[in-house]
């Protein structure tokens, strides 16, 4: 496995918010939804085994974090209140989903829009 290219300096989570809150040794802080977290977990079972193969997720408003475990010293395994727990979240998937979140969530909420779900505030 290749080395992160960023290492976080704190990780804390906000259950009431439903917020994970990450900072990286660049001194960067983000915060990312614990929704978006979920929708764009980098398990097969959200991100199938190829290109075209993601499955879009559905009714995650509400979603939490349950439990945050280390995987090794690279990556987290992200526990949700839902029972999805199957995704390694890398230091760099971490930091590459903090820094295009903006991106990423309008394509989810496209994404949402596309399939006729509406999203429940």
């Amino acid at each position: 496995m290749a080395a992160n290219k960023h290492t976080p300096t704190e990780l804390k989570l906000h259950k009431e918010s439903r917020i994970l809150e990450i900072a990286f040794d660049d001194k960067e802080k983000y915060e990312l939804p614990c929704e978006l977290l979920r929708v764009y977990s980098p398990s097969a079972e959200v991100q199938g085994h190829g290109p075209g193969q993601e499955t879009l997720q559905k009714g995650k408003e509400k979603v939490n974090i349950d439990a945050i475990e280390p995987v090794g010293n690279y990556a987290v395994c992200l526990r949700f209140d839902d029972g999805h727990d199957t995704g390694i979240y890398s230091w760099d998937f971490l930091h590459d989903l903090a820094t295009n979140k903006d991106k990423k969530w309008e394509t989810y909420l496209s994404r949402l829009e596309q399939a006729g779900y509406k999203r429940k505030a």
